[in-house]
């Protein structure tokens, strides 16, 4: 980002913390392939600082790629808005007590809808969230595929065109809430920690 005073580019050297994860070795920056230097330099470029789940996740190369290329497509080919996938990704982690994701991307939803509280409500409970009944109905199929995804029927499916989603976007929050599943059993597993700065992001 410019620096006010010099008007010149500030450069932030990525930094794979000791801490990005606890149960697991976090590699060294310079033993990786170049096309995940490449990646994690652009993340730290853009956030100001390395986010942990890229130190994380270079412990295994090929599953950095795959796991990053899905995140890529859920956000960039979609039906949904940017910030209705970050509310469903929090509501996720909230039912499924994921610290890294439910402070991550919370500070993501803050930033996108624009709303300093909407993420800790998500995280308490979304059914009592200062949300549309459209965005209640889609975190409601969001958490029971979740919980309970034996029970996922016609019904739901049936729920969220009526709220107004499209084909399209019914699939993108299957497709949202079953990456998120994963991630966060990988980020409790691994035992990932988020970085102190997401705390802080968007609250003012």
């Amino acid at each position: 980002m410019p620096d006010s005073d010099t008007d010149t580019e500030v450069t932030v050297d990525p930094v794979l913390g000791d801490d990005a994860m606890d149960r697991f070795h976090v590699p060294d920056l310079e033993t990786l392939p170049d096309d995940l230097r490449d990646r994690i330099e652009d993340e730290t470029e853009r956030a100001g600082f390395t986010p942990n789940v890229f130190a994380a996740m270079a412990y295994r190369p090929s599953h950095f790629r795959a796991f990053f290329e899905y995140h890529d497509a859920l956000v960039e080919d979609t039906a949904l808005e940017r910030e209705e996938i970050e509310m469903i990704v929090v509501a996720v982690s909230g039912v499924n007590h994921c610290y890294y994701c439910n402070v991550a991307h919370g500070a993501l939803v803050r930033i996108y809808a624009d709303d300093p509280t909407l993420a800790d409500q998500l995280v308490a409970n979304y059914r009592t969230a200062d949300i549309s009944e459209a965005h209640r109905t889609m975190l409601d199929v969001a958490v029971k595929l979740t919980e309970r995804p034996t029970e996922v029927e016609e019904g739901d499916l049936e729920a969220l065109r009526e709220a107004g989603f499209s084909e399209n976007a019914i699939w993108d929050i299957g497709a949202v809430t079953a990456f998120y599943n994963l991630s966060n059993r990988l980020a409790m597993f691994a035992g990932m920690r988020p970085n102190d700065e997401f705390h802080t992001l968007g609250r003012s």
